[in-house]
Formats: structure tokens, C-alpha cells, sequence
């Protein structure tokens, strides 16, 4: 039977991609005991977020902030964000921390279970240590991967296994040719052979496609 506060956030509509107790050289607040990375893997939480706003305005990140705190409030727990902190959280280093992944070819983290197509949205830090069992990533999957498809798929060569090329990845979405990626969703990710089956919808890449290009715009 799942802890009830994984069964909790689920039923926000989040998935809890990991966990671990924080040790001096995490970077976590001082008074989180414990850490539940939560966020999107698949369509659900993008589900919620267009009934609850509207996509072609409102802003995925506002959005979470809210719906999280709620959460948050339910389950004795305050929250962090990756997106609204100068230098940011480690989210990335925590990740690796609750045996959530790895780094990819593309910079990207990969799950074991989710591959690329899953993002962290925020990070519930408990006061207490959660009776929860520790996770372990397992075999690095790129590793096992020796064609590396991603490499090759982005039709601009924007990754090259070391960097990613973001203004060639967002002068080629501008065109004509870069709609298809515009459209459905970064091929390189596409090209990813782990977790396909949670890849997006096309309403959901569009908006992540649109919203990176905003942002480029205002850069």
C-alpha cells in the first residue's frame, strides 16, 4: 500500500519523482528533515493545469506556485520552487540525491522510469523524516544506449553530448522547417528510447515549446 502522502500528491495531479533526508552538504533549508521532489511525468499534472487556467495565457509556473501551497498546507510541509530563487535550488542535485535519475547526452535529467519526458516543479520539505523507503536509480540507461539517438535527432545538431546549443535549438523553431518540432515536441527527446510512454501530448509540448520561446523573447 503507497504512503499516504505520495497517494496525496498524486491526487494533485503531481507525481513524487524522489526522495531523501537532506544531510549540511544538500543545500536545503535548514529546517527541511525531509524532501519530496514533485512535479510532471506524463500528461496528468498538464491536465489539471489547463482545466484550472488557461495555456495560451496564464502562466504554468504562477499556477504551480499556488495549487503546491495548497498542497503544502494539507500535508504540514512548506515548498520550494526551481524557478523563483537567485542562485536557484539544486534540483538537480537532489535528483540525483533521491535516486531520481541521471544526466543525459542532452543536459537533460533522465528517470529511470519517465526518461526525458518529466520536469521538477517544486520541492516539499518536511519537518519530520517521512517513513519512506530510500530509492535507487539503478544502471544509468544511457550507458546502455549505444546508438545514442538523441544525439542525432535535433535537425540543427543543437546537442552535441557536451552542450546544447539554445540559440540555434530557438532560431530553428522560428522557421518554417522547426514547426514540426514546434508542433510535437523536441525530436532529440522524441528520439529518446526510455519512457516513451509518458511522452507529451501535443497540446502540452506546444505550450513548453511556446513558453521556451517566450522566454527567449525576453531575454
Amino acid at each position: 500500500m503507497e504512503h499516504p502522502i505520495l497517494t496525496a500528491i498524486r491526487r494533485a495531479g503531481f507525481t513524487p519523482l524522489g526522495w531523501f533526508e537532506p544531510g549540511p552538504e544538500d543545500r536545503a533549508p535548514e529546517d527541511a528533515r525531509f524532501i519530496i521532489l514533485i512535479g510532471n511525468a506524463g500528461p496528468e499534472m498538464f491536465r489539471r493545469f489547463a482545466r484550472e487556467r488557461d495555456p495560451s495565457r496564464d502562466k504554468m509556473n504562477d499556477w504551480t506556485r499556488d495549487t503546491v501551497q495548497a498542497l503544502g498546507r494539507d500535508l504540514d510541509a512548506k515548498a520550494a520552487y526551481p524557478f523563483d530563487l537567485e542562485p536557484p535550488w539544486p534540483f538537480l542535485t537532489w535528483a540525483r540525491r533521491a535516486g531520481a535519475g541521471f544526466s543525459s547526452p542532452l543536459g537533460l535529467n533522465i528517470h529511470p522510469a519517465y526518461g526525458l519526458w518529466h520536469a521538477y516543479r517544486a520541492a516539499l520539505l518536511f519537518p519530520v523524516v517521512l517513513d519512506l523507503p530510500v530509492q535507487d536509480a539503478g544502471p544509468h540507461p544511457c550507458e546502455r544506449c549505444v546508438g545514442k539517438p538523441c544525439l542525432s535527432a535535433c535537425p540543427v545538431q543543437a546537442f552535441d553530448g557536451a552542450s546544447y546549443n539554445v540559440p540555434a535549438c530557438a532560431a530553428h523553431l522560428a522557421t518554417a522547417e522547426g514547426q514540426l518540432c514546434v508542433a510535437g515536441g523536441c525530436l532529440a527527446r522524441h528520439a529518446c528510447p526510455v519512457g516513451q510512454g509518458f511522452a507529451y501530448a501535443p497540446a502540452q509540448a506546444q505550450f513548453h515549446m511556446r513558453a521556451f520561446l517566450a522566454a527567449r523573447q525576453e531575454a
